[in-house]
């Protein structure tokens, strides 16, 4: 087991270094093109790909990486140079944990690598878990998904909202509802494969922030999906009913569902990427207020600047280490008995709301504009207080893993 370390060894400064130089090379100069543009930035991720970053590869590498903190150093380097077009690179990931997740070891083998293509043949997947009237609250979820024995197969319908890369993705995983009388405890992950009928994109959202990121509905009609396609199979399933059946009457019980589990295993990597564009923020204010001169004197001269980018730098190194200590401990089996995962995402999000609010403030009427882009990393942060778990979800799921209250 790996101990617990707040010093990268050689091997991870290296990959530090050359995200962070992609990130300044590539992304950043296109950030402000694809913010405004509102669309997908294709030749972005495949240069990505082409170099190896947006690959299963270099995410299985950073994944199992022993320490933990591969995956969250990767994502704070990448969303340093722009939260939208680093979710575009990176919004694969969600589905591929949701198959990790959930699946069995044929299905990661086989579904993984057709999430992302090759370096010639770019593709992305998309995690379809929210829906129109059950965002927070998954025990509302309506997509059902009804087994047809006869030709072994599962019919899935409904409508998925917030979908990241919904409707353009090769592969979508889909959680439904197969069991409607046990809440959130009846619901099942699915893969649905390429060019399956019935499958569309709704509306796609137009955003307040992440605007390269492609977020939309999809929508599921009749879609009919191979018994196999049903994450961690049949029988597995069958058994995970059979003991919330026997257990329902007694209540009390931590639920892990197939949303749940996918979400527990993310939430610190969204705590790293708002990591990232808080950083990225408070060093486009902090380089400002050293060279914006007012009164005679460099602005960071005045207490109430100085006070601002120290409380900023504070709050930045403070979110990282809740952010690296949950991923250490996911990393090597130790649990969340406090909710870690959760204090890691809740932290990081009103950190970089925060901090990118000062920042604009630190510029003043040039932060307001978009010719800085402390306005763009400001309306980016907002999304992370929202997704994956607002933080009133996030407060309520400490509140009561801290009480032992059922978390649902």
């Amino acid at each position: 087991m790996a101990e617990f370390t707040l010093e990268l060894n050689d091997d991870q400064k290296q990959v530090r270094d050359w995200l962070h130089g992609f990130a300044a090379d590539v992304i950043r100069p296109a950030a402000s093109e694809w913010d405004e543009r509102e669309e997908t930035p294709w030749p972005v991720i495949q240069e990505a790909a082409k170099v190896g970053i947006y690959s299963l590869d270099f995410y299985a590498q950073q994944f199992f990486d022993p320490t933990g903190l591969g995956i969250p150093m990767a994502m704070e380097e990448l969303f340093w140079g722009d939260a939208g077009i680093a979710l575009s690179i990176v919004g694969t990931g969600l589905a591929a944990v949701g198959v990790l997740a959930n699946g069995t070891e044929e299905q990661i083998g086989t579904w993984i690598p057709q999430m992302y293509g090759d370096a010639d043949d770019v593709k992305v997947a998309a995690f379809c878990s929210s829906e129109p009237d059950a965002g927070s609250d998954v025990a509302s979820m309506r997509t059902r998904a009804v087994y047809d024995q006869a030709k072994d197969e599962w019919v899935l319908n409904g409508t998925k909202t917030w979908a990241t890369n919904g409707g353009i993705a090769n592969v979508h995983v889909v959680v439904a509802v197969v069991d409607p009388e046990l809440g959130s405890k009846g619901h099942a992950s699915f893969i649905v494969p390429p060019d399956t009928p019935g499958l569309s994109q709704g509306q796609k959202f137009k955003k307040h922030g992440i605007r390269a990121s492609h977020t939309a509905e999809v929508v599921l009609e009749d879609v009919r999906v191979p018994g196999h396609c049903l994450l961690g199979g049949k029988e597995k399933l069958d058994q995970r009913l059979a003991r919330a059946r026997e257990r329902a009457a007694t209540g009390g019980e931590r639920v892990k569902n197939a949303a749940m589990a996918t979400f527990e295993a993310s939430r610190p990597a969204v705590g790293a990427m708002a990591v990232g564009t808080a950083r990225a923020a408070y060093e486009v204010a902090l380089d400002y207020a050293k060279t914006r001169t007012q009164f005679g004197r460099p602005i960071i001269d005045n207490q109430g600047v100085a006070f601002q980018l120290a409380d900023m730098r504070t709050q930045i190194d403070a979110a990282r280490l809740l952010v690296w200590r949950a991923s250490w401990m996911a990393t090597t089996g130790k649990p969340f008995e406090s909710a870690e995962g959760s204090m890691s995402k809740l932290y990081a999000s009103e950190t970089a709301k925060k901090v990118t609010a000062q920042a604009v403030q630190i510029l003043g009427g040039n932060g307001f504009t978009r010719e800085y882009p402390v306005e763009r990393m400001h309306r980016d942060a907002a999304i992370y207080t929202i997704f994956e778990g607002t933080s009133e979800i996030q407060r309520l799921v400490i509140a009561r893993t801290l009480s032992g209250m059922p978390i649902r």
